[in-house]
């Protein structure tokens, strides 16, 4: 008898600490995860609230709980599909010692290397800026040239209004020349 009392009593004390037991069976509980203490609800008869406060940079993030979880299922989608890709991957154009055929692939795998090391070269990125700067250059290239023919235009016309006054204007000491003596 005495050695049923002993877990009797711990069983007892168990019943009494847990908060199932502090509340009655019709109490609702409201578990609610809020920025700041307004966004709380008041807690209405019958009702028990628990209102844990976090912060305003976590509104929008994933819950710490998932985020660094390693549960194959909080796993990305592109990270699956990554794994999956290789499963397998053995044999004919494989680039792989297992398998008939395996070395096949590998010249393959070098060409794509190769032509992605290509693509994200220092060349390319200096590339890209000349086409951008000539592009710049060659979008105003018609309101340039067409401002330098008017300029041309405008000085040709100036000159040739300076050369018809010339033409048409006396010649100095024309009009002092004495006449021709008579024979």
């Amino acid at each position: 008898m005495k050695h049923l009392v002993a877990p009797l009593a711990l069983i007892g004390l168990a019943a009494a600490a847990s908060p199932a037991a502090a509340q009655s069976a019709d109490e609702k509980i409201n578990m609610v995860i809020a920025y700041n203490a307004s966004e709380c609800p008041v807690a209405q008869p019958g009702e028990l609230v628990v209102c844990e406060i976090l912060v305003e940079e976590d509104r929008y993030r994933i819950p710490t709980n998932l985020r660094y979880s390693d549960n194959p299922a909080n796993q990305s989608r592109a990270r699956q599909v990554e794994e999956i890709k290789y499963v397998g991957d053995f044999g004919a154009m494989s680039c792989s010692p297992a398998g008939a055929g395996g070395f096949t692939g590998c010249n393959q795998k070098f060409i794509e290397a190769a032509y992605k090391d290509k693509s994200e070269a220092e060349a390319v990125r200096f590339g890209q800026l000349i086409e951008k700067a000539r592009s710049e250059r060659l979008s105003t290239i018609d309101e340039d040239a067409a401002a330098e023919q008017e300029r041309v235009e405008m000085i040709e016309r100036e000159y040739m209004q300076r050369l018809e006054r010339e033409r048409a204007g006396e010649v100095p000491g024309e009009g002092n020349i004495p006449p021709p003596p008579p024979k």
